[in-house]
């Protein structure tokens, strides 16, 4: 089993900047991806980012040049920085791991919402 605990959401204004954090535990050498998935409302939950164990990354095309995935190894987190924030940008943002095919651990979710 996976463990994953998010932080960073918040409130703020369009164009503005946050950093979310995952820390994972248990048995992260399961892990080959982790990622960040995000759920607006009356909306499907869609992947916004994702980094392999390799480091390769794949974005969005409607956060492409606006956010970035990390990872630390070391510390068993990754982050999720993201800039030039839009109000539609507003959703849950859920920090997601994967073993293989398919998103298998789920966090809790951090609430972001960007208004003025």
């Amino acid at each position: 089993q996976v463990q994953l605990v998010e932080s960073g959401g918040g409130l703020v204004q369009p164009g503005g900047s946050l950093r979310l954090s995952c820390a994972a535990s248990g048995s992260i050498f399961s892990i080959y991806a982790m990622g960040w998935h995000r759920q607006a409302p009356g909306k499907q939950r869609e992947l916004v980012a994702a980094i392999t164990s390799g480091g390769t990354t794949n974005y969005a095309d409607s956060v492409k040049g606006r956010f970035t995935i990390s990872r630390d190894n070391a510390k068993n987190t990754v982050y999720l920085q993201m800039n030039s924030l839009k109000p539609e940008d507003t959703a849950v943002y859920y920090c997601t791991a994967a073993e293989g095919v398919g998103w298998d651990y789920w966090g809790q979710g951090t609430q972001v919402t960007v208004s003025s």
